[in-house]
């Protein structure tokens, strides 16, 4: 089947600094054939937004082992909304409590990933809930 060329942030927000995960993820997502954006470590919410806008990306994955999820995930989410950007799709993954989710998803997180997911899931996800938003019509 053939992809989509998304264009794929990959970040990591706040003071987490390791990155494995989030690498594993970005290399996998460019060997599937999307573009790949990585803003490296201790990026904060607003930087993670303002590359994704001057980017141009469909999606922000973000990448997060600190625990400071469930403020850091929305904050993004907030300030895509601010800037008129909320059709960008956020996920995320990393060291997430199963009982956070419900809170993220309810604030704009599209899919969370566990730690032993496989990169296919992420891939199906993206094929699945991205790539059709990308189809949008402009009409003059």
């Amino acid at each position: 089947m053939a992809r989509e060329r998304l264009r794929i942030l990959v970040g990591k927000v706040g003071l987490d600094g390791h990155d494995r995960g989030a690498k594993i993820i970005a290399r996998a997502l460019r060997d599937a054939g999307y573009e790949v954006i990585y803003t490296g470590l201790h990026q904060t919410p607003e930087q993670i937004v303002n590359t994704a806008i001057q980017e141009d990306v469909d999606a922000i994955g973000l990448s997060i082992l600190s625990g400071a999820h469930n403020t850091l995930f929305p904050r993004v989410v907030q300030l895509l909304k601010d800037k008129n950007a909320e059709d960008i799709v956020v996920f995320g993954g990393g060291i997430i409590p199963k009982e956070d989710i419900p809170f993220l998803t309810e604030n704009g997180i599209k899919k969370i990933f566990l730690p032993g997911t496989m990169t296919d899931e992420v891939l199906n996800f993206l094929d699945s809930e991205v790539a059709p938003l990308r189809k949008k019509v402009i009409e003059w």
